[in-house]
């Protein structure tokens, strides 16, 4: 732009000196020459002026071209590096993703086994628990990992028979001179026929399933002549089975709960059978406890007769020592008058009564 504005400037000095030759060429030769001489002289400077300025100003172009061509490089190479980074990121990415997909790919391989595993296990369970015998084989197993959990082996039996009547309990609790029977229900086909069809047939056939479970449990198992308590416990296996046995009531019979109680067959669940088992293991130790004291107060009365037998001992070595003390120094008193006695024999004098000290000294 500087450039175009200095030929501007040329153009309009070579026109107003044309215009002045023009307006000169009336004038004198001599005006004519000295203002031809003028002219080439400003134009002359003006050319070399302009040509300095020309000079200049294409090396500020040139040096400003090369700036902008540095720094559209920098650019350029700054772009590249940005470019290969994001690549390489997006690369990382890509891969990062790969690994996350198999791997996603594994977990929903192992949930889809898993599956196949629990259906597995739900039908060997279903066939576990489709007959009578191996559901109480379960209720007996889980009752005897309870109270191996809750007690001492020492405080309770599995499958315990009574002598008056032959029947045999699942388990009973010793404590102190009383046991306390518990036998295993496990009412589970009526509760299915109940869970299947909640209507009240279902329920009434729950209700008196339970209810026989309860009169043959008080029957069987609630026996005064064998030392048993006046109540005893129906552990039932299942926590759906408990709940609804809380639950459930007839217009006949009232709550089942009440049924059972008025029974003096309490039921429990593994969870509230467990906290009845650890209510009993407190008085268990407490009994220990008691047990303990009266042994520990019987070890005392024992060490109290020794003491006193020791006292006695103790008094006659008393006794005797101070005999002894008495009698040494009655024989150090003799023993004193002697040697004055033989001092004075040696001297050659004989005291009077010596003698007798000596017949008595030789007397003791």
């Amino acid at each position: 732009m500087i450039l175009t504005v200095w030929v501007v400037a040329s153009i309009l000095a070579i026109v107003l000196l044309a215009f002045i030759v023009w307006s000169a060429g009336r004038r004198s030769e001599s005006q004519l020459s000295a203002v031809r001489q003028e002219m080439q002289s400003s134009l002359a400077a003006q050319g070399q002026t302009s040509a300095a300025q020309i000079n200049h100003l294409m090396q500020t172009v040139t040096q400003q071209l090369g700036q902008v061509r540095q720094e559209l490089l920098t650019g350029v190479a700054s772009t590249g590096n940005l470019a290969t980074q994001a690549q390489r990121e997006v690369a990382q990415r890509l891969e990062s993703s790969t690994t996350v997909l198999l791997q996603m790919s594994q977990r929903i391989g192992e949930v889809y086994q898993t599956s196949q595993d629990l259906s597995k296990a739900a039908q060997t369970l279903q066939s576990v628990l489709g007959g009578a015998k191996t559901r109480g084989s379960l209720g007996e197993i889980t009752l005897d990992r309870i109270l191996a959990d809750a007690l001492p082996q020492s405080a309770y039996s599995m499958q315990y028979r009574f002598a008056s009547t032959g029947a045999v309990v699942d388990a009973i609790v010793r404590n102190s001179e009383r046991i306390l029977s518990i036998d295993s229900k496990f009412p589970l086909e009526a509760y299915r026929r109940l869970l299947d069809a909640s209507d009240d047939a279902a329920r009434r056939d729950f209700s008196q399933a339970v209810r026989k479970h309860a009169d043959s449990i008080a029957e069987k198992y609630i026996l005064p002549d064998e030392h048993t308590f006046d109540y005893a416990l129906m552990f039932v296996p299942s926590e759906g089975v408990y709940y609804e046995l809380l639950m459930t009531e007839d217009s006949k019979y009232g709550r089942l709960d009440e049924y059972c109680r008025g029974k003096r067959v309490f039921p429990v669940s593994p969870n509230t059978f467990y906290a009845c088992l650890s209510a009993i293991a407190v008085s268990l130790r407490g009994q220990q406890i008691e047990e303990n004291a009266r042994h520990l107060f019987a070890g005392l009365a024992g060490l109290k007769k020794q003491f006193e037998s020791f006292a006695d001992v103790y008094e006659k070595l008393g006794t005797h020592l101070r005999h002894a003390q008495q009698s040494y120094e009655d024989a150090d008193s003799k023993l004193n008058r002697a040697c004055n006695s033989l001092e004075q024999m040696s001297q050659g004098a004989l005291p009077e009564g010596e003698p007798k000290a000596l017949e008595s000294a030789s007397g003791k």
